[in-house]
């Protein structure tokens, strides 16, 4: 069963400085900063949130396609994505920008300096969900960190097409209010977010866990390591919101899983965790 994956494809450099920043940084001059860091150890790695999710998806078995942007820069990334043998039709090719980038740079101590270039994912609202009946064989997506303005339309697209699908905001989740959370709720089938994105989309929806069931509420009990669940009762009659507490390194893993269509038929029973946890550990560095 295909499954439509809304997210960025980004390329990330991860350098990693021997030293620590503290010992690099004056405290009472960082009003002039201005510092270099040699970093003896460089690595690019194929990222993005629908990169790494239809990478998942692919390897147990099912069939991504993709609706993305990338730039100037992207004709080996959509090779790469075609090679697994996903659906990059609905990939946009941007003629002046690069493909989003993400710089990070960990210390011994394993602080974080980190750049991120958006480049053609600022696009990336010009490519729209395919309308209803142009892709019937489109039965379930995934919105995941993408453009702020992309995230937005694409799931009111989603919706218009009939197409159920997964909310993932991740990082992007700040860049919504608490109406538009409450908006992109309704339109939604499930909703996948860890500890602190779920505190924090309580604390923006004014919502809390437990409370009436009449009203849209959030129901989220841990589902780490002592095997615990969540639900977030929905703003649809067709069928409740699922709230997963995802385990930090294992998202790309479990976003691809629940679109697997027989993991899908278990929303809201226990889950078995993956036992191949290191998300993108079995992608190729580039």
């Amino acid at each position: 069963m295909p499954a439509l994956i809304c997210g960025s494809l980004a390329f990330d450099t991860i350098t990693t400085f021997p030293g620590r920043f503290a010992e690099q940084i004056l405290p009472d001059q960082v009003h002039i900063l201005n510092v270099s860091f040699l970093v003896p150890t460089l690595r690019r790695e194929w990222g993005g949130c629908a990169g790494n999710i239809a990478y998942n998806l692919q390897a147990i078995g099912g069939a991504p396609v993709i609706l993305a942007a990338v730039g100037v820069d992207g004709g080996e990334y959509v090779a790469r994505v075609q090679s697994w043998g996903a659906d990059t039709s609905l990939i946009h090719r941007d003629r002046e920008l690069h493909t989003a980038q993400c710089h990070i740079t960990t210390d011994r101590d394993n602080n974080q300096i980190t750049a991120f270039h958006p480049g053609a994912m600022s696009n990336a609202h010009h490519m729209a969900v395919p309308a209803k009946g142009q892709r019937s064989d489109l039965k379930i997506g995934i919105i995941a960190p993408d453009g702020r303005d992309a995230m937005w339309q694409h799931a009111h697209q989603m919706f218009e097409a009939g197409v159920p699908f997964i909310f993932d905001p991740g990082q992007q989740l700040p860049q919504f209010n608490g109406e538009e959370h409450r908006e992109i709720l309704g339109l939604a089938s499930w909703l996948a977010v860890n500890d602190y994105e779920a505190r924090m989309l309580e604390d923006r929806t004014g919502e809390t866990a437990g409370g009436d069931a009449g009203r849209t509420r959030l129901r989220a009990v841990d589902q780490g390591p002592k095997n615990h669940r969540a639900g977030c009762q929905g703003h649809r009659s067709a069928g409740p919101h699922r709230l997963r507490r995802r385990l930090p390194r294992c998202a790309a893993v479990w976003s691809g899983t629940r679109l697997e269509p027989a993991t899908l038929r278990r929303v809201g029973q226990p889950h078995r965790r993956h036992q191949d946890c290191p998300a993108r550990a079995a992608e190729p560095r580039v």
